[in-house]
């Protein structure tokens, strides 16, 4: 497919270049449109060897000179700029802390906010730039009024919008999102920069935590917080078996669990809570995990916020599917309750609300309500 670009008022952009090739694309594509392009790579690791191992990670020297490279064939400036500092803080050790408290979080949602959407797009403002460009698979919709709403992208397999969920008006404002509005398959995109001659067109996308190079979330956290032996509950209180912390465990989860004996009814256990007070963790059958609603904080909303109760589709993780909801904003709270109950919600998650694929806004769960266990199998 030949991407045709959209002729707009040029801006002054910045585009966030990670070295792969969705941002490469997305920044040729805004070059291409007409607009003022300045590329930039954000330096993220104090030791950037340490962040890619093959297709995971990113942020090292090798992702910031493929980077560079790109910049120079699309011919527009290029720079790196150095904010390890912040993200340490805001995404790492949230991250962290997070875990720490129980809680699963997710830090690209945090990073998103706190460092592409806030520390880049305020210093990109403070230097005349008009709009931030990234690589995101989003779309934002222009009505007629001049305000902008986020919307799912045209292919709903690679919409990313989940992530962009804590962007707010402002910042949606000075968003520019180039490859969210044509329907292309990820081979066509590897075309496409490999057309425009773009070396990155053959590298692999980076998935999982980007500051988690070798995907072991356990070894990383065991790392920080060290290891804390405790105690393996079934519902009634019952120990069944130990672990070496709380922390290494999130809701839902069923490998890993290490118990020693099978359940009554000889069917798998899931982890169904984590108390980080007493380092316990309690399993129980899969039927105990069916949620019927939950109540979230820090809500964010791409516009206006909504009054009254409304009924929405959720999104609860950045691969999930959706599901419909009804939802009402109390005293700061948005309150949910699910059409149909739902599995492996935990704290410290991110609902994401849409109304069909404009994306309402954002909330982290603070805890869910559960339906009581099924006497028949689930």
């Amino acid at each position: 497919m030949t991407y045709t670009p959209q002729r707009t008022r040029p801006l002054r952009v910045l585009a966030a270049m990670s070295g792969g090739v969705d941002s490469a694309v997305a920044a040729a594509r805004a070059a291409e449109a007409g607009h003022d392009v300045t590329g930039v790579h954000l330096a993220l690791s104090a030791n950037p060897q340490s962040f890619r191992t093959g297709a995971r990670g990113c942020c090292t020297i090798e992702d910031s000179r493929d980077a560079r490279r790109a910049a120079d064939v699309i011919g527009i400036p290029f720079y790196v700029w150095d904010l390890a500092d912040r993200f340490r803080e805001d995404v790492v050790e949230d991250f962290v802390a997070e875990y720490e408290a129980g809680r699963t979080p997710n830090p690209c949602l945090r990073c998103n906010e706190k460092i592409k959407f806030a520390a880049l797009l305020d210093k990109a403002l403070a230097l005349g730039f008009d709009a931030v460009c990234t690589g995101h698979y989003a779309k934002i919709v222009t009505l007629p009024d001049g305000s902008r709403e986020l919307h799912r992208a045209s292919d709903m397999a690679k919409d990313q919008s989940y992530v962009l969920g804590v962007l707010d008006e402002k910042q949606l404002a000075h968003a520019l999102f180039p490859l969210g509005d044509t329907l292309t398959t990820k081979d066509e995109i590897r075309a496409e920069a490999e057309r425009r001659g773009l070396a990155v067109a053959k590298k692999p996308d980076s998935h999982d935590i980007c500051f988690i190079a070798d995907g072991d979330t356990q070894g990383f956290l065991a790392q920080r917080l060290g290891k804390a032996e405790g105690d393996i509950v079934d519902e009634s209180g019952t120990k069944i078996g130990t672990h070496e912390g709380a922390y290494g465990f999130t809701i839902g989860q069923r490998k890993g669990l290490r118990i020693g004996h099978p359940a009554a009814d000889g069917k798998p256990r899931y982890v169904l809570d984590i108390s980080p007070v007493d380092n316990t963790v309690t399993v129980g059958p899969a039927a105990a995990l069916d949620v019927t609603g939950l109540t979230a904080i820090k809500p964010r909303w791409c516009g206006t916020a909504p009054t009254g109760p409304g009924v929405y589709t959720a999104q609860l993780r950045a691969h999930g599917g959706e599901t419909e909801v009804s939802a009402e904003l109390v005293d700061g709270e948005l309150h949910v309750t699910f059409t149909e109950p739902v599995r492996g919600v935990a704290p410290g998650q991110a609902i994401v609300l849409y109304d069909d694929t404009r994306v309402v806004g954002s909330a982290t769960i603070a805890s869910t309500i559960r339906r009581q266990p099924a006497t028949s199998t689930s």
